[in-house]
């Protein structure tokens, strides 16, 4: 077993079992300690598994979003302390709807109201999402809309870029380019690229691209906006695996201090199954910056 290895594994005997697990310097820190390590400025992407009307009730899928309000509500108490703000994006959440993003969260608008008119996604609850969303007013920080509408990723994937109308490319970030090539490699893993048409399947990824660069772009409109908040943004996790997505996008855009977290929900597995989903990938390295082990 390697020193990254050795070392997690010491904090985890020792620890309660939990570790937000720091994977260039392999050293461990409890949630309350990796709150205190983010100064304003900081955007952490923290990717998750997304909850769908089918899974909403499988205990793991509960306590992984348990895990991100209980870290939303150590980072908001970081805030108070210190006098500075947390602010929230959500993928979920379409850029055109900030306006009534910010109506809901100071609690101008009620909830269907609101789900109605932003076009929240029938098939994700809510119910596992709400603390998430309205965590930001404790602060003073604001919860952000990111992503780009539903039909401009839905044109893409069916007819490419160029096939987008003048009026859909107003809707367009000022920076918006193809995905890097072993961002590629990975979406075409998991897209299963052998029963996808080439062209399809490029079409689809400058979807995903397009994901990716609409949402860094108002991370940091939404930095540039409030310098005294720490911005913790919710992704699914492929965006977010071995930084090539969302976080890369981000740097691109202009933001310089960008994180990646990733939960390993490990209760079930053994030490040597711990080993082999938290070592580093020979090819592109580690999964995330940070990665949150829960294990037995």
């Amino acid at each position: 077993m390697g020193l990254f290895l050795l070392s997690m594994f010491t904090f985890l005997h020792t620890h309660a079992a939990e570790v937000i697990w720091d994977t260039r310097a392999a050293r461990g820190y409890t949630v309350e300690e990796f709150a205190r390590l983010h100064a304003p400025g900081t955007v952490l992407v923290f990717g998750e598994q997304h909850a769908t009307s089918e899974s909403e009730n499988d205990p793991a899928v509960i306590e992984h979003h348990a895990n991100q309000v209980r870290l939303l509500r150590a980072l908001t108490a970081q805030a108070l302390l210190t006098n500075t703000h947390l602010s929230v994006g959500m993928e979920f959440l379409k850029y055109t709807v900030q306006d009534l993003t910010d109506l809901y969260v100071r609690g101008a608008m009620d909830e269907a109201s609101f789900l109605r008119a932003a076009g929240w996604p029938k098939g994700n609850p809510f119910t596992l999402y709400r603390e998430q969303i309205l965590i930001s007013r404790q602060s003073g920080g604001r919860t952000l809309a990111l992503n780009a509408p539903p039909e401009l990723s839905r044109q893409v994937a069916r007819g490419g870029p160029e096939s987008l109308s003048p009026e859909q490319r107003t809707l367009l970030p000022p920076l918006w380019e193809r995905g890097s090539s072993e961002y590629f490699e990975r979406f075409q893993e998991a897209m299963g690229s052998g029963h996808i048409a080439p062209e399809a399947l490029e079409r689809y990824f400058w979807a995903q691209s397009l994901w990716d660069d609409t949402m860094a772009w108002n991370i940091v409109k939404g930095l540039r906006a409030d310098p005294l908040a720490v911005q913790v943004v919710i992704a699914g996790e492929f965006h977010v695996e071995f930084g090539h997505g969302l976080a890369a996008r981000v740097h691109t855009h202009g933001a310089s201090d960008v994180r990646t977290l990733l939960q390993v929900q490990a209760a079930d597995l053994s030490d040597q199954e711990i080993a082999r989903v938290t070592s580093p990938d020979p090819r592109y390295g580690a999964r995330a910056d940070f990665l949150w082990i829960q294990a037995p």
